[in-house]
This record gives structure tokens, C-alpha cells and sequence, in this order.
């Protein structure tokens, strides 16, 4: 973008010496109103020189904003985010560009961005005197606690003439978005034992053909071991053929996300929900490293825009993309209207979805049945439940005495439905109750191994 332009025609000279006027600072202001008061008196007290000292007043701020109004610097501004996607928490540096692109040497400058209040204060920068040709960078940071995607911009360019009597402003067009994603936790590799097939290195083998008579064969390639040659379709086709090798299947992933505004009480960065969408969003990015196809699954039963029907494939030249798409989504996830995890309870009516991990806030009893009935889609089911009675209360508070409370009583009937499920405290740390989950379903595997041989 530029501020250089056509002449202005009469009717946009008109408004542009009223849009000039309005820029006159208090100083250009106070010559004005001196200068006007000069000549009235030297013209009541019949003073010549004082008259010419009013005219000088009145004049100079005048000249000043036609001066700036008329002047056509050509300057050209850009933008560039360090990151562009950013945890919360974290900051982002802006760096901005001006160059002068016009044959003449520029006044003072002031240059101004416009920013969002949750990423701090507006950022505001004096540039001197900028050569024919020339440029000049600067840099600020930005930083949010929330999640969201922000505007940055427009850049807007403050002129001012040599005697500080008015200042214009033109703004640039152009915009940029930052984008603050979840706070990702690194989690440890366990393998969590029984649980989905291949957990541990991502992957699982289905052969490739039942018998001698189900073979589906393929034509000989450079390379391939000549013992593998299917004699019998060799000589049906023609040509050499040879058995398909066992293909490898990718481990399923679910990551299931609760975001009915019913199940979380409270809101902020320390909030039950926002626990909940850094902890899908630290399981998303670890099972993409660990090799297994991702799907991101919420309450209403959508996934991530241009996610495939097995989710998001990881391991792959496609696994940051993946990432950054399913971060992108996280990081404008709100709160749903829906009382219900029927829908998603349908997306999985499909069978075995492999791991379902699954992020839930406040289960009644229904819900909590709902939710028992999802592992038998599953090979391996975890669960991580935000009791919103723990997460309000206040720090050193005693629970009440008696009775079960709605967390417990949810947690037992995950764990009879056969889930590995944990409580989420206020403040835990998901990397400890990752390891924990690892622990629980060891002693449980044990527990039903030797209840099997007794």
C-alpha cells in the first residue's frame, strides 16, 4: 500500500482541506485562534504592524496543513508475525517494514498499529527522516493468556509537518492474523498396557491374504524376493506375479472433546474448560508424533474441517499440516449449546475406533451410561473428568462430609464400563495423570490376567 494518489478534484479538495484543518494540533490550533484574535484587535485599534503579526499567526498553521495535505510521500509497509501460531501463554514478535519509494526524502513520521487489547498496548513508533529509496524496520511483541485468532492491523501512518501545527493520518489496507493456539504439554511414550493394538509404535499388520485361494497378487517388481512368486497367477496373466506382502495398518486415534457449556463452570485461562482444550490439544499432537491416525471429536460429533474419514495421519511430510489444522481448530473452540453426547456417541456407532481418549467435564447419570457405552467402540478407552465441584472450590477448602459426590459416583460407572478414568484436580498436571492412567490399566490388566488363571 502507498499514500500516493491522484490530484484531488474541487469537490475532493473541499473535503480534504476540512479533513486537513480537523489534524491541526493544539499548537496549530492556538496560532490559529491568536492569529484571528491579533487582527480583530489590530484592526479595532487601527495597529498595521500588529495586523501583519495576526496574519502571520493565522497563516502559518494554514499553510502547514495545505503543505501536508498536498504532500504524496510514496510509501510502501509490511507486516510479518514471528510466529504466525502461537501457545498461550507465549509471545509473538511483529515486525513491521516501511520503505520510501518515492524520489524524495520523507518528514517525520510517527507509525501506529492497531492491536487487539488482549494482546497489550498499541504499539507506537517515531521514525526520523527517511531517505529517497530508503527503509526502516522496528519490532514489538505481543502476547494473550486466551485463545483466539486476532487482527493485526491496519498499519496507520501519522504525518506531521516541521512546526507540529497538524497531523494526518493514512491508514494501510492490509491485515494479519495471529493465531494463539492451546498450551501444548510434552508427554511421556508408556504403552499402556492392553489397550489398543499396536500402541507403542503406531502401527498394526493385517495380512494381505487368507489361504492359497484368497490371494490377491501384484506384478513382479525389481527387488522383490523371488520366493514370493505366485506360480499359479504367473501363469494365468502372462507375466511374472508375486504375493502381497503384509500391509501395515496405522493405529486408530480418538480424541473426544466435551465442550457443552452445561458440563464446566467457570471461564478464564485457569478454567476446568480451558484445562480440558489444552489437554485434546497435547493428546492430539502426541499420538501425530507417535505415528497413529488422529481424528479430533467433539459433543455436536464434528472433527476438524479436510480431517479424513481414519483422521489425520501421522508420521508422515503431512504431520505438521495436520497439526497446525487441528491446533487452529482448538484454538477457537467455544462452548456448545447441547446438553448431550449422543452425537458423538453415533460418529462411533462405525466399530472399532481404536484408542478414544476423551476430555469430559460434569457426567449425570445418563451421560455417565452414555459415555460406558462408547468403549465397546474402542480397543482401549481413557478418560480425564473435570469435576466442576473441584475445580471451584476454593484452595484448602474441606469437601463436604457424606455421600458420594457427582464426580466419584461418574468415575465409578466409567470404571465399571470398563474406561481407565481419572479425576482432574485443579492445577494437575496432565504429564502425571498420563502416567497414572498407564499404572491403572497395568494393575487392572494384571488384576484380570489372574483372576483368569485362579
Amino acid at each position: 500500500m502507498t499514500t500516493a494518489g491522484p490530484a484531488p478534484t474541487p469537490e475532493q479538495d473541499k473535503g480534504g482541506l476540512r479533513t486537513a484543518l480537523s489534524g491541526l494540533t493544539t499548537r496549530g490550533r492556538s496560532f490559529l485562534a491568536a492569529g484571528v484574535a491579533a487582527a480583530i484587535c489590530a484592526y479595532v485599534l487601527g495597529q498595521s504592524d500588529l495586523l501583519r503579526v495576526g496574519l502571520l499567526l493565522a497563516v502559518l498553521p494554514l499553510v502547514c496543513a495545505t503543505v501536508l495535505y498536498r504532500t504524496r510521500y510514496r510509501v510502501a509497509g509490511s507486516r510479518r508475525l514471528s510466529p504466525a501460531r502461537v501457545p498461550a501463554g507465549s509471545e509473538a514478535r511483529v515486525h513491521l517494514r516501511m520503505d520510501n519509494v518515492s524520489r524524495l526524502p520523507t518528514g517525520l513520521l510517527m507509525l501506529q498499529d492497531r492491536v487487539p487489547y488482549v494482546l497489550g498496548p498499541r504499539p507506537r513508533f517515531v521514525l526520523d527522516r527517511v531517505e529517497a529509496g530508503g527503509r526502516r524496520e522496528v519490532s514489538y511483541r505481543v502476547r494473550s493468556d486466551l485463545r483466539g485468532r486476532y487482527p493485526l492491523g491496519p498499519l496507520q501512518l501519522r504525518l506531521t509537518d516541521p512546526f507540529g501545527m497538524c497531523e494526518l493520518t493514512r491508514s494501510f489496507s492490509t491485515f494479519d492474523t495471529l493465531t494463539v493456539i492451546p498450551r501444548v504439554e510434552a508427554l511421556p511414550p508408556v504403552r499402556l498396557s492392553g489397550e489398543a493394538k499396536g500402541y507403542g509404535d503406531g502401527r498394526q499388520r493385517s495380512l494381505a491374504l487368507a489361504g492359497e485361494d484368497d490371494v490377491i497378487p501384484r506384478g513382479y517388481r525389481r527387488g522383490d524376493d523371488l520366493r514370493r512368486v505366485h506360480w499359479r497367477s504367473t501363469a494365468r496373466y502372462g507375466e511374472l506375479m508375486v504375493r502381497r506382502e503384509e500391509q501395515p495398518q496405522r493405529a486408530r486415534c480418538t480424541v473426544l472433546l466435551d465442550t457443552r457449556a452445561v458440563a464446566y463452570l467457570g471461564a478464564g485461562p485457569d478454567s476446568a474448560f480451558e484445562w480440558a482444550v489444552s489437554g485434546a490439544a497435547s493428546m492430539l499432537v502426541h499420538m501425530l508424533e507417535r505415528g497413529y491416525s488422529v481424528r479430533l471429536l467433539t459433543d455436536t460429533g464434528s472433527s476438524v474441517p479436510g480431517e479424513g474419514a481414519d483422521g489425520f495421519a501421522g508420521s508422515s511430510q503431512e504431520s505438521a499440516d495436520a497439526a497446525g489444522l487441528m491446533m487452529d481448530t482448538l484454538a477457537v473452540i467455544d462452548h456448545s449449546d447441547g446438553t448431550s453426547l449422543s452425537s458423538a456417541y453415533d460418529v462411533l456407532r462405525g466399530g472399532n475406533e481404536g484408542l478414544l481418549v476423551a476430555f469430559l467435564g460434569d457426567l449425570d447419570e445418563e451421560q455417565a451410561g452414555l459415555i460406558g457405552r462408547m468403549r465397546r467402540r474402542s480397543g482401549g478407552a481413557i478418560a480425564f473428568l473435570l469435576d466442576s465441584e473441584t475445580w471451584t472450590r476454593e484452595s484448602g477448602e474441606v469437601p463436604a462430609a457424606g455421600g458420594e459426590s457427582a464426580g466419584e459416583e461418574s468415575l465409578r460407572l466409567l470404571h465399571e464400563a470398563g474406561w481407565t478414568a481419572l479425576g482432574v484436580p485443579r492445577g494437575a498436571s496432565l504429564t502425571d495423570l498420563w502416567r497414572q492412567a498407564d499404572r491403572q490399566r497395568a494393575g487392572l490388566v494384571s488384576g484380570l490376567g489372574t483372576e483368569g488363571r485362579s
